[in-house]
Parts: C-alpha cells; sequence; structure tokens
C-alpha cells in the first residue's frame, strides 16, 4: 500500500558523467513512503550507478536529491545512512562466524551497564532479546538468535539481512531501503519468503527501491516500475497490469522511450 504527499527520497535531473560516458543522463525518480519501486535495466544501463547515488557511494556529476522534501547532498555513505537510507548489497556484508543477534546488532552493540560496559563489555542478552522482538515485529521466523550465520541458508542470510537494514530505518521517520538484487541465487521457496519480508517492509511505510533482473519478483512485490536503458529512464508505470512483453522491449531498447512517445 503507498502513501501520497511528499516523497520519502525523490532525486531530480541526476546526470553522472565519466570523462565523455554520460552513465545517468538526466534521471527523474522518487519512492513514496510504504512504495516498493523495482528498478529494471539491462547490464550498463545504469542501474548501479543510480543505486550508487542514492546509497552517498557516488556523487552525481548534477541534479538534486532530496529526503522527505529536504535537500542532501552525500559526500559518503555514513551521510545517506544518516539521512534514514540503508543499502543491503548482494554479498550481504554479514560476519558469518557470529550469531543472527550480534549480525542483526552490527556497528550498534548494547553495551553491558556499569563498569564492564565501560570497558566495551557488549550485553549478549539484551541483543538476542531485542532482536527477536524486531523480528516478531516484522513477522520474521527464521533460526535461534545463537545459530551462527555461517550455517543459516541463503535465504535465511538474505533474510537477516533485509532485517537489520530494516531494523535501521524504521524510527521516528520511516527510512529508505536499497535493495540490490535481493533474491538472487536463490530458490523458489526461498524466494517467496524473502518477497513476502519485503512487502511486510513497505506495508510498514519503508520506502523501498529493488533492483533486479527477476521479472516475477517485480509483479510480486513492486508498485511500480522504472525502466533504465543507456544511462536515461524510459519507462515508469504502475506494476499492476503492465504488460511483460512492453517492460522487455523498454529494457532491450526495442520499445521506443514512453516519454518520447509522450512529447511526440
Amino acid at each position: 500500500m503507498t502513501t501520497t504527499g511528499t516523497p520519502a527520497l525523490d532525486l531530480q535531473g541526476i546526470e553522472m558523467h565519466y570523462g565523455f560516458v554520460r552513465a545517468l543522463d538526466g534521471i527523474d525518480i522518487h519512492v513514496n513512503a510504504g512504495e516498493v519501486v523495482a528498478l529494471l535495466g539491462d547490464n550498463g544501463a545504469g542501474k548501479s550507478t543510480l543505486l550508487k547515488v542514492m546509497s552517498g557511494a557516488h556523487r552525481p556529476s548534477g541534479g538534486t536529491i532530496r529526503v522527505r522534501g529536504e535537500e542532501k547532498s552525500f559526500h559518503a555513505p555514513s551521510d545517506a545512512a544518516d539521512a534514514g537510507i540503508q543499502m543491503v548489497y548482494q554479498d550481504l556484508s554479514l560476519v558469518e562466524p557470529q550469531d543472527i543477534a550480534i549480525n542483526l546488532n552490527l556497528g550498534q552493540e548494547k553495551l553491558r551497564r556499569g563498569p564492564l560496559g565501560w570497558l566495551g563489555f557488549v550485553d549478549r542478552k539484551e541483543m538476542r532479546r531485542s532482536s527477536e522482538k524486531e523480528l516478531d515485529r516484522l513477522g520474521v521466523r527464521t533460526a535461534p538468535m545463537t545459530r551462527p550465520v555461517e550455517m543459516l541458508s541463503g535465504g535465511q542470510r538474505q533474510v537477516v539481512a533485509l532485517a537489520r537494514s530494516a531494523i535501521r530505518v524504521n524510527g521516528e521517520s520511516q527510512g529508505i531501503l536499497l535493495l540490490d538484487e535481493p533474491t538472487a541465487a536463490l530458490g523458489y521457496e526461498q524466494t517467496k519468503n524473502v518477497e513476502a519480508l519485503i512487502r511486510r517492509m513497505a506495508d510498514q511505510g519503508i520506502a523501498i527501491v529493488v533492483v533486479t533482473h527477476d521479472l516475477p519478483l517485480c509483479y510480486e512485490v513492486a508498485d511500480r516500475i522504472v525502466i533504465l536503458n543507456r544511462g536515461k529512464k524510459v519507462a515508469d508505470l504502475a506494476a499492476a497490469g503492465a504488460d511483460r512483453d512492453h517492460i522487455v522491449g523498454w529494457i532491450t531498447g526495442s520499445r521506443p522511450s514512453m516519454f518520447e512517445t509522450a512529447g511526440a
């Protein structure tokens, strides 16, 4: 269910130049709170570059970024994180020998009270308790909190990575999640679990941008589909009822941009 009003994340006229090469050419894209936007395109279309601009990993050559209506300038991923944007990469960035609770609290570990806390001792019991509470809120059912990540399936690892980012952005102001191929290399059942979690996160007001090559995933979780081709936006349409052949045509370039058609 999407919401209207000021977008959670709004990019206007985004340019990214590498010498004479235009990786991004005047891209306009937004995502509302509680909305899932699928970002599609062939290899080299500019999806990864745009995702890096959103996450603060790349500074655009031109254009404007607004988060909940406020103009932002990201110099590093930490700036985007401070603005409520979390990126989940394909490698998931999990510490495999550590358990689920530790991974859910990476960088935000809870310290024990008193002198032990002053010395840097973490409160594992409290982290497990709070982690279980957060996963219950997200409707996630996974392995026990004490299980090392290296013993989890690919789908369970993806769920842990998604849940960790959802916990971090689920504050007073609902945040933005950027997902890079979240179902790559997952089986059917694991993919369905991840799809369900994405929808639950959106239902809680989180704005989500998903880069994927998986068209069935788009139809299952996305509210809108945005398609890039050679650094330009060629389509932006509601996912419900979107013609699959048209989508493939925009991705491959065999179908003209819907914006060029509209302006003709």
